[in-house]
């Protein structure tokens, strides 16, 4: 079995003409942009717009690319979030981050799912009304699983305002939820 080889590897390799390494970094990359821009967007066909935009810049750069400036998908993640944030203030939308439809587990009873859409839904509609620099972080954070740096860097600010977004933004959340814990299904304090 071959090494795995590094986002920025690849980059280079499709740089030199490897046309097979630009299908591997397309393949590994474009699930996670596809959802960070449909959570921002809440459309799939502008989602795939965004996705593909992203890998075209990247594309265009990778002769100039600086492994030593960015991480590869940090740079991706930051020019997605450009691209919906540039598109939701054309469009004069916020971000839409509300009821998004996640895949059914079959092996879940048909209250499970819908508690499971019921608290989805709920999430995203108190994503939806924080301020757009929280919702951002908190999605990063939590649903990307993204590190503070990392975010940092997409969002163009520092770790300790990453960390102060994070933390208003739970506080935020947990506000907006508390009161529907019994009508989500959460029986105690530690969910």
């Amino acid at each position: 079995m071959a090494p795995v080889q590094s986002d920025a590897d690849l980059l280079a390799a499709f740089a030199g003409g490897d046309r097979n390494a630009a299908l591997t970094l397309t393949h590994r990359l474009t699930p996670r942009l596809m959802g960070q821009a449909y959570r921002m967007l809440g459309n799939r066909a502008e989602a795939e717009d965004v996705t593909q935009d992203a890998m075209m810049r990247l594309w265009r750069i990778a002769p100039d690319w600086d492994a030593d400036r960015a991480l590869v998908t940090t740079w991706l993640y930051r020019v997605v979030a450009n691209l919906c944030t540039d598109r939701l203030r054309k469009s004069g939308r916020g971000v839409a981050l509300d009821a998004i439809e996640e895949p059914a587990d079959e092996a879940q009873s048909a209250a499970d799912n819908m508690q499971d859409a019921a608290r989805a839904t709920a999430l995203h509609d108190a994503l939806a009304d924080l301020p757009e620099r929280q919702a951002q972080a908190v999605a990063l954070r939590h649903l990307e699983e993204l590190g503070n740096p990392e975010i940092a860097n997409i969002m163009d600010t520092n770790v300790r305002t990453v960390e102060s977004l994070i933390a208003r933004g739970k506080r935020a959340l947990i506000a907006r939820l508390s009161g529907r814990k019994e009508e989500l299904g959460y029986e105690d304090d530690n969910r």
